[in-house]
Order: C-alpha cells, then structure tokens, then sequence
C-alpha cells in the first residue's frame, strides 16, 4: 500500500474524528437517511455517467494504483543500460538470461529475443502504453465525477431535510430529526468529496504520469538496444527522464560504488 496515502487518508480522517471527539458525542453525527442519500445517490449517478465494465474497472485501477508502487526512475535506467551493454558485448540472445520484475520492460525484451523490427516493438509497445494510460484516466475520471457528484447530493439531501422540516413546524418533536439529515448530509457529501472521491482521483493520475514515464524509459531502452545504440548514449538519453537533482544523486551514488571497488581491489592485492 502506498505509505502517503495511508497516512493522509488515515491522518485526515483521524484529524475530524478527534474534532467531533473534542466537541462531544460521536452518536449524533450518524444519521443513516443522510448516508443513503449521500452515497448511494452519488453512487447511483456516477454509475448513469459510465457503464458498469468502466465503473467496476475504476475500483479495480484504483486497488492497483493504490497497492502497487512502481519502480523509480532512475533504478531502471542502470538495469537498462546493463542490458545494452550485454546486448552490444554478447548479442541480443544473452538477453535470454536476464530477469526484470518490470512487465513493460519483459515484454520488450521478449520481443527482441524473437527477433521483431524495431517498428513492431515500437508499434506494439506504444500501443500498450497508451491503452494502459487510457484505462488509468478513465479511472481517475470516475473517482473525478464522485467527487463532483457527492456535495450535489450532499445539497439534495439537505433540501429534502429542509422541506421535512418546514412541513411538520405544528410538530416541534420532528423539526430535530429533520435538520439533522439537512446538515448531516452537507457534512457528509463534503466528507466524501474532499477526503476521499478527489483525493483518490488525483493520485491515480499522478501515478498514470508516473507509468507513463516509466514505460517511455524502458520503450525506449528497448528500441535502442535493438538500434545498437552505444550504453552512455543510450543513458544520457534516459537520463532525459529524471530531474538534474536524480542525475547527480544517481551520478554520486556511482562514484562511491568505484571508490569501494578500488578500496576492495587494494586489499585483496
């Protein structure tokens, strides 16, 4: 699971509970009409905007996006450029030998074992990447609408409340239990809006760039393999990639790995 949003679904959350914690009982800010009202109404018309495949795949994208943490940048690049090096040294056939947990980057490599042009990797790849980041925008689409949908229905419910209220004032027992569903589900449309249906939808679209980036480095790790290009050419243009601040740490990191390869070479001379 991704520790950031862990830690702000779980702070923000927390953050309100201890409020109404503070403030007295917890009892009197559950209502259950003005959930209902709420999500299930948000629910329900989120639904009318997609059909059931591209809703039910958005809770799957989001479980995906949410548990799985993609690979940096700038730790895929040396494993890249490692395979270059073998591939110019050994040719493309030692890459048989090779692991990689990335299944971008595997599926690359297959196609060069078999021998496909760079056309068809390029082809076949890109398509791959684009249908990939396509079903994670539509994802974060859907959260997107929920998130516009929930203070909507949060309004709805108040207006409900209101016109329950105003009908019974010759009953004073009833005008509690009314204005309670008309303010409750404000809280409630806002609760969800801004502390979950956007916040979600915004990092699924942070990680869509994020895999977007990633599959362009290794697309076009694969393609200059294929095209022979030379391992330090090769990485400075996936170096392109990454901020100058990722390139020098990367660049420091390289240096102190030398330096205590030369310190180990000296001792067992």
């Amino acid at each position: 699971m991704d520790t950031a949003t862990v830690v702000g679904l779980v702070g923000a959350f927390g953050v309100v509970l201890g409020a109404i914690l503070l403030g007295g009982s917890v009892g009197i800010f559950f209502n259950i009409p003005s959930l209902v009202i709420v999500l299930g109404g948000t629910l329900m018309v989120v639904l009318m905007k997609f059909n059931m495949n591209q809703f039910t795949g958005a809770v799957t994208v989001a479980q995906n996006a949410l548990k799985n943490k993609l690979q940096p940048p700038q730790t895929i690049i040396p494993e890249i450029v490692e395979m270059a090096s073998l591939a110019r040294k050994e040719g493309v056939l030692a890459l048989e030998e090779v692991e990689t947990k990335n299944a971008f980057l595997k599926a690359g490599l297959d196609m060069l074992i078999d021998g496909s042009s760079v056309e068809e990797i390029d082809k076949l790849l890109s398509k791959d990447l684009t249908e990939t980041a396509e079903r994670h925008k539509l994802g974060a689409q859907v959260f997107t609408a929920a998130g516009d949908v929930a203070p909507a229905m949060g309004m709805i419910g108040t207006l409900v409340g209101l016109v329950q209220m105003l009908s019974a004032m010759d009953d004073p027992k009833s005008i509690g239990p009314a204005m309670a569903v008309a303010l409750l589900t404000t809280l409630y449309g806002a609760i969800l809006a801004n502390m979950l249906f956007q916040p979600i939808a915004d990092k699924l679209t942070l990680r869509r760039k994020e895999e977007i980036k990633l599959n362009s480095i290794c697309l076009d790790g694969v393609l200059g393999i294929q095209d022979g290009q030379h391992p330090r050419v090769l990485e400075s243009l996936l170096k392109l990639y990454i901020t100058p601040k990722e390139r020098e740490a990367k660049v420091e990191q390289n240096a102190e790995s030398s330096e205590e390869d030369m310190q180990a070479e000296t001792v067992a001379a």
